[in-house]
């Protein structure tokens, strides 16, 4: 994806828009997308375009657009982080093409959202989104939400990276070539921006683990922290790649002792 740094620190979520159709052009533009979004699971989601009015649908902190998209994915293993990382990329796309998202999980009526999906044995809907463009101005709701989450901010580079263990924060000064990819990660969006990602540089690899919060799990979406470091994955590969680094996924735990509440998600090797 062309200007993916440019893309990750220019989008914000979007709640309130204008008002205005998404045309047919541009419909037909993300669905195609979106249908051949991969990711380095090799774990297919099946995307569909939604209609407010016709779906019966309902999301009380979105306003101006009827239009959404939302995606199943099949229950198993690794199924969170592979729809963060496709998912991310069809929000990243759309960002390119001036229309605005925003990710959506428990805020809408979950029950006419999967109806609509007509969601098939054994599959789930994580997230959807919103797709049109954003107003002038964010509704007095969509201004409480950002205030409350701090949705413009992020966590001090040196509180997210770590350089060889968790005991050594890594600059991005000491970071060197990696620094740019992390930056990325750090600007990724998360559930209720708890930014959960905490990274690991060691040699020519990249250790992404997870730090826990309570509360973000559920049957209906599975872990919405693991969906984030799908997200998180999502952009440290597309910043590598627009570097002409093709970093290489591994699942292999490196051993590294973890503070408490931290698991092991995946490695990127360069």
């Amino acid at each position: 994806m062309e200007h993916a740094a440019d893309l990750i620190r220019a989008r914000k979520s979007i709640r309130t828009y204008d008002g205005r159709p998404v045309d047919e052009t541009a419909r037909e533009k993300l669905l195609g997308f979106a249908q051949s979004a991969e990711n380095p699971y090799g774990i297919p989601l099946r995307f569909k375009m939604l209609d407010a009015r016709k779906d019966g649908l309902r999301c009380p902190v979105v306003s101006g657009t009827d239009l959404y998209i939302a995606a199943g994915i099949r229950r198993g293993k690794h199924m969170e982080e592979a729809f963060g990382y496709s998912f991310e990329c069809l929000v990243l796309y759309a960002q390119s093409l001036g229309i605005g998202t925003v990710w959506l999980g428990g805020t809408m009526d979950r029950a006419a959202f999967e109806k609509a999906m007509e969601l098939e044995k054994n599959e789930v809907m994580p997230c959807a989104s919103p797709l049109g463009y954003a107003a002038e101005k964010y509704s007095l709701r969509e201004s409480l939400m950002r205030k409350g989450i701090k949705a413009d901010t992020r966590a001090p580079f040196e509180t997210l990276f770590f350089d060889g263990g968790f005991d050594t924060p890594l600059t991005p000064e000491k970071a060197g070539d990696c620094a740019d990819m992390l930056e990325a990660v750090r600007w990724a969006p998360s559930a209720v921006n708890r930014q959960p990602w905490r990274c690991v540089l060691r040699g020519n690899a990249v250790h992404f683990y997870l730090q826990h919060t309570r509360g973000l799990v559920s049957a209906a979406t599975g872990d919405m922290q693991k969906i984030d470091m799908g997200i998180a994955l999502c952009h440290f590969d597309l910043a590598a790649r627009e570097k002409g680094i093709k970093p290489r996924l591994e699942l292999e735990d490196p051993g590294i002792p973890t503070p408490p509440q931290v698991e092991y998600i995946a490695t990127y090797i360069l």
